[in-house]
């Protein structure tokens, strides 16, 4: 395949990277010539697909639970020994729980923070000593179109991906003097594995592709074209932003 951004050499962490998003992201980057060490909960099954000699030594897996205490030093440490280095982090592990401000449970509220803001700050954190010394690091954190706006029913999710966009802006500014970027992807109405039942509602399926100026649902594929080129050397002056994968669903009333 014709390779839309050169990313020889440059070893990535994808975490999340068992399905959906997470696993056309890892995919994208190792047919663009980089490396990825793909990470997700211990026997899910996507995790095989990239051990079938395809990609070669320039993958590995790490079984593991994001929130665990251990977790995020392990995982850059893993990375460390596959590859000798870090040049790119995807931080996509995530969880989405129903609920509105006032039924919102506390473990509901913990969980969602766990996964989807604390792991990214902690992963993060671990991984700046290898990203300082790439001179070309990136960070690339998953985000939703709720991290501008907000949703029914979705209180615990749509506060934390508001807290992904701040975040972002922060390791911009903070991580900017080492030669990082840190961006963050706010996908709409993708299809993946976990939403493609929600997608067989007919009417809810319909909202979402009319919402969209593009006229279609997304795939984790147009997410993982936007994340190649933040990972690439294309993107080195870009930084801060929160890039709306969503086929123009935000923009319109």
């Amino acid at each position: 395949m014709q390779r839309r951004h050169d990313l020889e050499g440059a070893a990535a962490i994808v975490t999340g990277a068992a399905s959906g998003i997470g696993a056309a992201i890892a995919a994208a980057f190792l047919e663009n010539g980089g490396r990825v060490l793909a990470v997700d909960l211990p026997g899910a099954a996507g995790l095989k697909d990239f051990m079938n000699g395809r990609y070669g030594k320039s993958v590995a897996v790490f079984e593991c639970d994001v929130t665990g205490a251990e977790a995020p030093q392990k995982i850059v440490e893993t990375a460390a020994r596959a590859f000798g280095d870090v040049d790119i982090l995807v931080n996509n592990a995530g969880v989405a729980s129903p609920g509105s401000v006032e039924t919102t449970t506390d473990d509901q509220w913990r969980k969602v923070m766990a996964l989807n803001v604390d792991a990214i700050f902690l992963i993060t954190r671990a991984a700046l000593p290898y990203l300082k010394k790439s001179g070309r690091g990136r960070i690339i954190n998953l985000g939703s179109i709720m991290s501008d706006t907000a949703g029914p029913n979705l209180f615990a999710y749509g506060a934390s991906k508001h807290a992904v966009a701040g975040m972002t802006k922060s390791m911009a500014v903070d991580l900017g003097a080492y030669g990082i970027t840190a961006n963050c992807l706010q996908p709409g109405a993708i299809v993946t594995a976990l939403s493609a039942p929600f997608f067989e509602d007919a009417a809810f399926r319909k909202y979402w592709e009319e919402k969209a100026p593009i006229g279609r649902l997304g795939r984790p594929e147009d997410v993982a074209a936007a994340a190649l080129f933040l990972a690439s050397k294309e993107s080195q002056f870009v930084s801060g932003l929160g890039l709306n994968v969503d086929g123009g669903a935000a923009v319109k009333f």
